[in-house]
């Protein structure tokens, strides 16, 4: 996933996308993932500048907006930095606090189990967002927004009736998710599925395959193993 800046006309709503993902994300962890994450929102509705991707602060005012004590602060942001969210863009030195920029890209990997909750609507911008997150399309040449191709749903074989069947049974995942694949290949228990990129092939990938795998076997209970690759369609 390429994530642009969150500036232009559709800026703000995509940075409340952020954050609702970062929120939802949270939630379903234990405490101290909660912790962690809300301290790190604190610090982006507080002090980051979303148009230079820079988080100046100094430790001892980040340790007064968490309430607590510095060496607590030197370990919170170590994790973050772990984590691949925070990346030191200035190093700190005498009289000058550190400089940190926020690696969109990895919090939004971060929080990919957390969209289909917030709901379809959310994942489907998301995915539009994938050649150049919140950027305006129509003033900037080099962003390519997602856009999944329009055509017509198999009725017959053994995908068409896989489909229906996703389609009657999970409908949020069916539209946002499986009405992107077709099918390549089917033979000796093991079919290939087409995806229109990497990032739709690597979430079916990575959430979904042991549901399809599932709705494939109740069709043809040969089947053993799906693999799902991206392809231009």
């Amino acid at each position: 996933m390429q994530v642009a800046k969150p500036v232009g006309r559709k800026a703000p709503a995509l940075k409340y996308d952020i954050l609702s993902a970062l929120g939802v994300a949270a939630l379903a962890g234990d405490k101290h993932r909660q912790r962690l994450v809300l301290r790190l929102m604190v610090l982006i509705t507080t002090r980051y500048n979303w148009q230079s991707n820079e988080l100046s602060i100094g430790r001892a005012e980040i340790a007064r907006l968490w309430a607590v004590d510095e060496r607590t602060v030197k370990r919170e942001t170590a994790k973050m930095r772990s984590a691949g969210w925070l990346e030191v863009k200035r190093a700190g030195v005498k009289g000058r606090v550190t400089v940190y920029a926020l690696n969109l890209e990895a919090l939004l990997d971060e929080t990919t189990e957390a969209w289909q909750t917030i709901g379809p609507d959310f994942v489907a911008r998301m995915q539009e967002r994938h050649g150049g997150a919140g950027a305006d399309a129509s003033s900037d040449p080099k962003v390519i927004p997602f856009q999944p191709r329009a055509r017509s749903e198999p009725t017959e074989g053994v995908w068409g009736q896989v489909l229906a069947d996703l389609r009657s049974r999970f409908p949020a995942q069916a539209t946002a998710w499986y009405g992107q694949l077709s099918e390549m290949e089917h033979q000796d228990g093991r079919v290939t599925l087409a995806a229109p990129t990497r990032f739709v092939a690597d979430y079916v990938t990575t959430h979904l395959l042991p549901q399809l795998l599932g709705a494939y076997c109740v069709i043809d209970p040969a089947v053993r193993r799906i693999d799902v690759v991206p392809v231009k369609m």
